[in-house]
């Protein structure tokens, strides 16, 4: 009876640990990951803002390609 008992619970530690060991791996990837992903989107979204100015109007082609050239140099 007493082994029974041992085993059911050696199964649910176990059982437990690998959750816990899968969610830690997930977290740790999606802190890596993370200003990866935020510093593509900053680029991005500054390009674009400076894309929209040319097409408006509000700044000259050397100037757009001059600034074009500092974003994606970062």
């Amino acid at each position: 009876m007493w082994y029974e008992c041992n085993n059911d619970w050696h199964y649910f530690g176990m059982h437990g640990f690998w959750w816990l060991f899968w969610v830690v791996i997930l977290i740790v990837i999606f802190l890596v990951l993370k200003p990866y992903l935020i510093n593509k989107k900053g680029k991005d979204s500054s390009l674009e803002i400076l894309r929209r100015k040319y097409a408006s109007g509000d700044i000259s082609t050397e100037e757009f390609e001059e600034r074009k050239r500092m974003l994606e140099a970062e």
